[in-house]
C-alpha cells in the first residue's frame, strides 16, 4: 500500500528520467519502486539510493504506482522531493 506522505506531497517527480535528474541534483528524499517493474530499469535509480543514502519504498505494481500519481498508465518509478 503507497503511504500518504506520497499521495499529498507537493512535489514529486514521476518516471525514471524525471527521477534520475531529480536525484543526481539531490532533491529526492524517498523514491517509490514498483515491484513488478523491470530489474535493468530499476538497478541504477536502486543503486543510486543506495549510494547517497535515499529512502526506497517498494509498490506493488507498476498500475497501482501510476494511479497514486495521478496518471492512467503505470509508472516504475516515482519520488518525493525536499520541500
Amino acid at each position: 500500500m503507497l503511504d500518504e506522505t506520497f499521495k499529498h506531497a507537493k512535489q514529486k517527480t514521476v518516471g525514471l528520467k524525471q527521477t534520475q535528474r531529480a536525484l543526481e541534483k539531490g532533491l529526492v528524499r524517498r523514491v517509490y519502486v514498483a515491484k513488478d517493474a523491470e530489474m535493468h530499469v530499476l538497478r541504477p535509480i536502486l543503486e543510486w539510493c543506495h549510494n547517497h543514502q535515499v529512502e526506497q519504498i517498494e509498490v506493488p505494481t507498476m498500475k497501482e504506482l501510476g494511479k497514486a500519481c495521478g496518471i492512467e498508465v503505470g509508472t516504475a518509478v516515482a519520488a518525493v522531493l525536499e520541500d
